[in-house]
Protein backbone atom coordinates (compact mmCIF):
# COMPACT_ATOMS: atom_id res chain seq x y z
CA UNK A 1 0.00 0.00 0.00
CA UNK A 2 1.23 3.48 -0.87
CA UNK A 3 0.44 6.66 1.06
CA UNK A 4 1.25 10.35 0.77
CA UNK A 5 4.05 11.91 2.82
CA UNK A 6 6.40 14.86 2.83
CA UNK A 7 10.17 15.06 3.37
CA UNK A 8 12.83 17.76 3.25
CA UNK A 9 15.43 17.19 0.55
CA UNK A 10 18.80 18.92 0.33
CA UNK A 11 19.69 21.20 -2.60
CA UNK A 12 22.83 20.69 -4.69
CA UNK A 13 25.04 23.79 -4.77
CA UNK A 14 28.56 24.66 -5.88
CA UNK A 15 29.38 26.15 -2.47
CA UNK A 16 30.06 24.01 0.60
CA UNK A 17 27.07 23.44 2.86
CA UNK A 18 26.85 22.58 6.55
CA UNK A 19 24.72 22.34 9.66
CA UNK A 20 26.18 24.58 12.37
CA UNK A 21 25.37 23.61 15.96
CA UNK A 22 25.30 25.79 19.11
CA UNK A 23 26.01 28.90 17.05
CA UNK A 24 27.35 31.90 19.03
CA UNK A 25 27.71 29.66 22.07
CA UNK A 26 23.96 29.20 22.44
CA UNK A 27 23.09 25.54 23.09
CA UNK A 28 20.50 24.37 20.58
CA UNK A 29 21.06 27.28 18.21
CA UNK A 30 21.18 25.64 14.77
CA UNK A 31 21.93 27.00 11.31
CA UNK A 32 20.76 24.68 8.56
CA UNK A 33 21.58 24.44 4.85
CA UNK A 34 18.71 24.94 2.43
CA UNK A 35 16.07 22.22 2.55
CA UNK A 36 13.10 21.81 0.20
CA UNK A 37 9.81 20.29 1.44
CA UNK A 38 8.77 17.71 -1.16
CA UNK A 39 5.66 15.53 -1.48
CA UNK A 40 6.39 11.85 -2.03
CA UNK A 41 4.59 8.50 -2.24
CA UNK A 42 5.79 5.92 0.25
CA UNK A 43 5.12 2.17 0.37
CA UNK A 44 4.02 0.65 3.67
CA UNK A 45 5.74 -2.73 4.17
CA UNK A 46 3.65 -3.73 7.21
CA UNK A 47 1.75 -6.44 5.33
CA UNK A 48 4.10 -6.93 2.38
CA UNK A 49 4.81 -10.55 1.47
CA UNK A 50 8.45 -9.79 0.64
CA UNK A 51 10.58 -7.99 3.22
CA UNK A 52 14.04 -6.45 2.65
CA UNK A 53 17.15 -8.28 3.83
CA UNK A 54 20.21 -6.58 5.26
CA UNK A 55 22.99 -7.93 3.04
CA UNK A 56 21.14 -7.39 -0.25
CA UNK A 57 19.00 -4.36 0.62
CA UNK A 58 20.88 -2.65 3.47
CA UNK A 59 17.99 -2.95 5.93
CA UNK A 60 16.02 -5.47 7.98
CA UNK A 61 12.89 -5.07 10.10
CA UNK A 62 12.81 -7.44 13.07
CA UNK A 63 10.90 -8.36 16.21
CA UNK A 64 13.00 -7.68 19.30
CA UNK A 65 11.80 -7.73 22.91
CA UNK A 66 14.30 -5.74 24.93
CA UNK A 67 14.81 -6.25 28.65
CA UNK A 68 15.12 -2.47 28.96
CA UNK A 69 11.92 -0.45 29.31
CA UNK A 70 13.15 2.99 30.44
CA UNK A 71 15.78 4.49 28.15
CA UNK A 72 15.89 7.92 29.77
CA UNK A 73 15.78 7.77 33.58
CA UNK A 74 19.52 7.25 33.92
CA UNK A 75 22.39 5.56 32.09
CA UNK A 76 22.21 2.26 34.00
CA UNK A 77 20.39 0.59 31.11
CA UNK A 78 23.22 1.01 28.63
CA UNK A 79 25.38 -2.05 29.47
CA UNK A 80 22.34 -4.33 29.31
CA UNK A 81 21.08 -2.85 26.06
CA UNK A 82 24.55 -2.77 24.51
CA UNK A 83 24.89 -6.50 25.13
CA UNK A 84 21.47 -7.06 23.54
CA UNK A 85 22.58 -5.16 20.46
CA UNK A 86 25.83 -7.09 20.21
CA UNK A 87 23.96 -10.40 20.21
CA UNK A 88 21.27 -9.05 17.87
CA UNK A 89 23.79 -7.93 15.23
CA UNK A 90 25.79 -11.13 15.46
CA UNK A 91 22.58 -13.11 14.91
CA UNK A 92 20.89 -11.02 12.23
CA UNK A 93 23.73 -9.63 10.09
CA UNK A 94 26.63 -11.98 10.84
CA UNK A 95 28.85 -9.51 12.68
CA UNK A 96 31.86 -11.05 14.40
CA UNK A 97 32.58 -7.97 16.53
CA UNK A 98 30.29 -5.09 17.52
CA UNK A 99 31.15 -1.76 19.15
CA UNK A 100 28.15 0.25 20.35
CA UNK A 101 29.21 3.89 20.59
CA UNK A 102 26.16 6.14 20.61
CA UNK A 103 22.52 6.19 21.76
CA UNK A 104 20.10 9.01 20.91
CA UNK A 105 16.53 9.28 22.17
CA UNK A 106 14.45 11.48 19.87
CA UNK A 107 11.05 12.94 20.76
CA UNK A 108 8.90 14.81 18.26
CA UNK A 109 8.19 17.69 20.62
CA UNK A 110 9.29 21.34 20.28
CA UNK A 111 10.72 21.21 23.82
CA UNK A 112 12.75 18.04 23.26
CA UNK A 113 16.54 18.21 23.24
CA UNK A 114 16.72 15.91 20.21
CA UNK A 115 13.91 15.80 17.68
CA UNK A 116 13.52 13.47 14.67
CA UNK A 117 15.87 14.35 11.80
CA UNK A 118 13.77 15.87 9.03
CA UNK A 119 16.39 16.01 6.29
CA UNK A 120 16.97 13.26 3.75
CA UNK A 121 20.49 11.99 4.43
CA UNK A 122 22.96 9.15 4.90
CA UNK A 123 24.93 9.34 8.15
CA UNK A 124 28.46 8.88 6.76
CA UNK A 125 30.47 9.54 3.66
CA UNK A 126 33.65 7.53 3.12
CA UNK A 127 36.03 10.05 4.69
CA UNK A 128 33.77 10.53 7.69
CA UNK A 129 33.37 6.81 8.25
CA UNK A 130 37.09 6.10 8.04
CA UNK A 131 37.92 8.90 10.48
CA UNK A 132 35.18 7.82 12.89
CA UNK A 133 36.51 4.27 12.85
CA UNK A 134 39.98 5.53 13.78
CA UNK A 135 38.49 7.70 16.50
CA UNK A 136 36.76 4.66 17.98
CA UNK A 137 39.39 1.93 17.75
CA UNK A 138 42.71 3.57 16.85
CA UNK A 139 44.70 3.32 13.63
CA UNK A 140 46.13 -0.17 14.20
CA UNK A 141 42.81 -1.84 14.95
CA UNK A 142 41.13 0.16 12.17
CA UNK A 143 43.40 -1.68 9.71
CA UNK A 144 42.05 -5.00 11.02
CA UNK A 145 38.47 -3.78 10.53
CA UNK A 146 39.29 -2.71 6.95
CA UNK A 147 40.81 -6.08 6.09
CA UNK A 148 37.95 -8.09 7.58
CA UNK A 149 35.24 -5.81 6.19
CA UNK A 150 33.37 -3.38 8.40
CA UNK A 151 30.29 -1.21 8.48
CA UNK A 152 28.49 1.41 10.51
CA UNK A 153 25.05 0.09 11.40
CA UNK A 154 22.07 1.76 13.09
CA UNK A 155 19.51 -0.05 15.24
CA UNK A 156 16.33 2.03 15.59
CA UNK A 157 13.32 1.25 17.75
CA UNK A 158 10.18 2.91 19.12
CA UNK A 159 10.22 3.79 22.84
CA UNK A 160 7.17 3.51 25.15
CA UNK A 161 4.50 3.90 22.47
CA UNK A 162 3.54 2.73 19.00
CA UNK A 163 4.85 5.15 16.37
CA UNK A 164 1.73 7.08 15.37
CA UNK A 165 3.41 10.08 13.68
CA UNK A 166 6.62 11.07 11.87
CA UNK A 167 7.79 7.47 11.27
CA UNK A 168 11.24 6.74 9.89
CA UNK A 169 11.26 6.28 6.12
CA UNK A 170 13.90 4.92 3.75
CA UNK A 171 14.82 5.10 0.06
CA UNK A 172 15.56 1.87 -1.79
CA UNK A 173 19.31 2.18 -2.51
CA UNK A 174 19.04 1.05 -6.14
CA UNK A 175 16.78 4.04 -6.86
CA UNK A 176 19.41 6.56 -5.68
CA UNK A 177 21.96 7.87 -8.19
CA UNK A 178 25.38 9.31 -7.36
CA UNK A 179 24.28 12.67 -8.79
CA UNK A 180 21.61 12.82 -6.06
CA UNK A 181 24.25 12.92 -3.32
CA UNK A 182 26.34 15.69 -1.79
CA UNK A 183 28.61 16.11 1.25
CA UNK A 184 27.13 18.20 4.05
CA UNK A 185 29.32 19.43 6.88
CA UNK A 186 28.48 19.15 10.58
CA UNK A 187 30.13 22.01 12.46
CA UNK A 188 30.18 21.60 16.24
CA UNK A 189 31.96 23.90 18.72
CA UNK A 190 34.66 21.24 19.27
CA UNK A 191 34.72 19.09 16.12
CA UNK A 192 33.80 18.75 12.45
CA UNK A 193 31.98 15.90 10.74
CA UNK A 194 30.20 15.13 7.48
CA UNK A 195 27.04 13.42 6.32
CA UNK A 196 25.68 12.78 2.84
CA UNK A 197 22.74 14.95 1.84
CA UNK A 198 20.24 13.69 -0.74
CA UNK A 199 18.64 15.84 -3.46
CA UNK A 200 15.11 15.24 -4.72
CA UNK A 201 14.45 12.78 -7.54
CA UNK A 202 11.26 11.32 -8.96
CA UNK A 203 13.11 8.01 -9.21
CA UNK A 204 13.39 7.55 -5.44
CA UNK A 205 11.39 4.61 -4.09
CA UNK A 206 10.40 5.32 -0.50
CA UNK A 207 9.22 2.74 2.04
CA UNK A 208 8.55 2.35 5.77
CA UNK A 209 6.72 0.05 8.19
CA UNK A 210 3.66 1.58 9.79
CA UNK A 211 2.69 1.27 13.45
CA UNK A 212 6.05 0.04 14.71
CA UNK A 213 5.92 -0.76 18.43
CA UNK A 214 8.56 -1.01 21.21
CA UNK A 215 8.94 -4.74 20.55
CA UNK A 216 10.10 -4.11 16.98
CA UNK A 217 13.31 -2.64 15.58
CA UNK A 218 14.94 -1.90 12.26
CA UNK A 219 18.61 -2.57 11.47
CA UNK A 220 19.98 -0.45 8.65
CA UNK A 221 23.33 0.18 7.04
CA UNK A 222 24.98 3.61 7.24
CA UNK A 223 28.31 2.80 5.55
CA UNK A 224 30.12 -0.35 4.46
CA UNK A 225 33.64 -0.62 3.09
CA UNK A 226 32.71 -3.70 1.03
CA UNK A 227 29.80 -2.01 -0.71
CA UNK A 228 26.69 -3.23 1.09
CA UNK A 229 23.81 -0.87 0.25
CA UNK A 230 23.56 2.16 2.55
CA UNK A 231 20.26 3.70 3.48
CA UNK A 232 19.15 7.26 2.84
CA UNK A 233 16.46 8.06 5.38
CA UNK A 234 14.38 10.75 7.07
CA UNK A 235 11.41 11.22 9.33
CA UNK A 236 8.22 11.26 7.24
CA UNK A 237 5.55 13.88 7.73
CA UNK A 238 2.16 12.24 7.14
CA UNK A 239 -1.33 13.76 6.76
CA UNK A 240 -2.43 11.61 9.72
CA UNK A 241 0.20 13.08 12.07
CA UNK A 242 -2.30 15.65 13.35
CA UNK A 243 -4.44 12.82 14.77
CA UNK A 244 -1.64 11.35 16.91
CA UNK A 245 -2.25 11.58 20.67
CA UNK A 246 1.37 10.98 21.73
CA UNK A 247 4.53 12.27 20.03
CA UNK A 248 6.91 9.90 18.32
CA UNK A 249 9.59 8.72 20.73
CA UNK A 250 12.42 6.57 19.42
CA UNK A 251 15.91 5.36 20.21
CA UNK A 252 18.67 5.08 17.62
CA UNK A 253 21.87 3.26 18.49
CA UNK A 254 24.94 3.58 16.29
CA UNK A 255 27.41 0.75 16.06
CA UNK A 256 30.48 -0.23 14.09
CA UNK A 257 30.69 -3.91 13.18
CA UNK A 258 33.44 -6.17 11.89
CA UNK A 259 32.40 -9.07 9.71
CA UNK A 260 33.80 -12.57 9.87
Amino acid sequence: MQIDASVNYHVKKAAEQAFEFDVDGIVGNLLSPELVPTDIRVTDLRHAQTQPEFHSDGIKFIAHHSGVQDFEKNQDWQPTYDQELIELLKTHIGASEVIVFDHTVRIDDPEAARRPARNVHIDYNRAGAEQRLIDLVGEDEAKDFHEAGYGFVNVWRPVEHVIASSPLGFIRPASVQMDDLMDIGLIYPDRFGQIVGVAASHSHEWFFTSGMNPHEAVIFNLYDNRGRPRMAHSALDLPSDADATVPRKSLESRTVVKYA
